[in-house]
């Protein structure tokens, strides 16, 4: 049985962020990703560029783009897609995220349907 990837990237996702990466200049920055109490769903996702690995953490090498989970964040997210769009709306990157039961509207934010709590009204300002 093959175990789940924590995340991957899209092909968007993965250019975008080897330029991003690549203007940085510094070779051991990969993109953090975590996830925290709060948003107008229960949870939300966040994103950074980190150079510093933890013992506890996950890191996905994806074809030279490295991505680094905390544990707690790790069952959160796993099987997550990461994508970049470009929309009317803005740009930036996305989670597609097959655990979550709900989603608002501002993409930022959801529930998994766990303990994180009731889903409550968009507060995003969407």
């Amino acid at each position: 049985m093959i175990e789940q990837a924590v995340v991957s990237l899209t092909p968007d996702a993965q250019t975008r962020l080897k330029d991003l990466l690549a203007k940085e200049g510094n070779p051991q920055l990969a993109l953090r990703i975590f996830v925290s109490g709060g948003g107008c769903s229960g949870m939300q996702y966040g994103m950074a560029f980190d150079d510093v690995r933890r013992a506890d953490d996950l890191v996905v090498d994806q074809d030279g783009v490295q991505i680094v989970v905390d544990d707690f964040s790790a069952p959160y997210i796993r099987g997550s897609e990461i994508d970049y769009v470009d929309s009317l709306m803005g740009a930036g990157f996305t989670v597609h995220n097959p655990n979550a039961v709900h989603s608002c509207s501002c993409g930022s934010s959801f529930d998994t349907g766990g303990d994180a709590g009731e889903a409550k009204a968009c507060g995003c300002g969407h």
